[in-house]
């Protein structure tokens, strides 16, 4: 067993950690230690772990089930807490970030609504920093993946970035010089519930018409599989493919399908990435960014759905010829990127652990240096007879 793993089970004292430091983001990160964190990406399906390197080299990477979300929290605390005990045995961990898909709050430190896991208000970071005796970050999984790629992807050198990532639904994250913007509650980036059609699609979050609905992975399905099950002679290859079960079409199977050259699946992305294209020109008419990136998984999609979007959102700019546009680019970390953000702003708090660390050795060599300049200068007391 690891020393560190001693050190957990030992019950030591709760690690500290640094309760904001998204004001110094942009200076802290160059500054950062340069050693090894634990980043932790929590999905509805997944939770994968890796140890990441100061540039964003993920030296190892493992990932287990995400335990049903009808269990307690403490059931996936546990899960957490096995992988980064495992990734300890080999490396030597000194933080551990969490990037999870759900809202978390502006100290980041609990988890206040997770749609596929049984989050409400979890307390997360001082849960698992208690039985870790390491800092614990925890942030929302898009802020992190966005963070990885304004540090080590498609948006290095940008100072005003937006992320967008198109997977179930749509998710989101803001950068401005160099700083994650989380809003005055931490909920900031929730871009797949801005309504774009008055009265549409019904949405999981309760409401009708948004953006979610008309361009995201699930959008895409659905569309596919209406046309499956009405039996349309365009969804020929299509229901072929999946032997006539219409539950069986998947996003992957449309991508493929549409890469072979099939019309209908060709479609069907257009579709997407049109509406994808007017939510990016809403964005920009708010936020004015220099740079979109997308990710998720539908992004795998590449030009099939990047292209349509780009003509999109120039034809719906404001402004549109009188104006900068941004770009509009695929994020290059992959499904990695939120675990490499989690790790890489884990060692901002990998910093202050370690001062503290320091400075109570320090102190503590004070006082042995002082006891023992004590005990030298006393004299020796002459040894009594009976």
């Amino acid at each position: 067993m690891s020393t560190y793993r001693d050190f957990a089970y030992r019950g030591s004292a709760r690690a500290t950690v640094l309760k904001t430091v998204g004001t110094r983001e942009r200076r802290s990160h160059l500054t950062a230690p340069r050693v090894p964190t634990v980043g932790i990406d929590i999905g509805g399906t997944k939770v994968m772990a890796g140890v990441v390197d100061a540039d964003g080299i993920i030296l190892e990477k493992i990932r287990t089930e995400t335990p049903d979300k009808s269990k307690s929290p403490k059931v996936v605390e546990d899960t957490i807490c096995e992988l980064v005990l495992d990734l300890s045995d080999r490396h030597d961990v000194h933080a551990v970030g969490i990037g999870a898909a759900g809202w978390v709050d502006a100290d980041r430190s609990k988890v206040l609504f997770a749609p596929h896991l049984a989050w409400r208000n979890e307390p997360l970071r001082d849960a698992l920093s208690g039985r870790l005796a390491v800092p614990v970050l925890v942030d929302n999984d898009a802020n992190t993946a966005a963070w990885a790629e304004w540090r080590f992807g498609a948006g290095r050198g940008e100072d005003h970035l937006v992320m967008i990532t198109l997977g179930t639904g749509i998710g989101g994250a803001i950068l401005e010089d160099g700083r994650v913007k989380r809003g005055k509650y931490g909920v900031a980036g929730e871009f797949g519930h801005m309504q774009v059609v008055p009265g549409g699609h019904r949405c999981p979050c309760g409401n009708r018409g948004c953006w979610e609905q008309y361009s995201s992975g699930n959008a895409l399905v659905r569309e596919a599989r209406e046309l499956a099950a009405a039996d349309s002679p365009v969804a020929h290859s299509l229901i072929e493919r999946v032997g006539g079960n219409v539950h069986e079409i998947t996003g992957p199977v449309i991508t493929e399908l549409a890469r072979e050259g099939d019309a209908m699946c060709i479609e069907l992305f257009q579709d997407i990435g049109q509406w994808l294209g007017v939510g990016i020109a809403n964005l920009a008419a708010a936020l004015d960014p220099s740079c979109f990136v997308i990710g998720g998984g539908v992004s795998a999609a590449d030009d099939l759905l990047i292209g349509p979007a780009r003509d999109a959102f120039r034809r719906h700019l404001t402004g549109r010829g009188y104006r900068p546009e941004a770009r509009i680019v695929k994020a290059q970390l992959g499904p990695e990127a939120g675990m490499v953000g989690a790790a890489d702003l884990a060692r901002l708090v990998a910093r202050r652990f370690r001062r503290a660390n320091r400075r109570r050795v320090e102190r503590h060599e004070r006082y042995e240096r002082y006891a023992q300049a004590i005990r030298n200068s006393s004299p020796t007391r002459p040894t009594q007879e009976p």
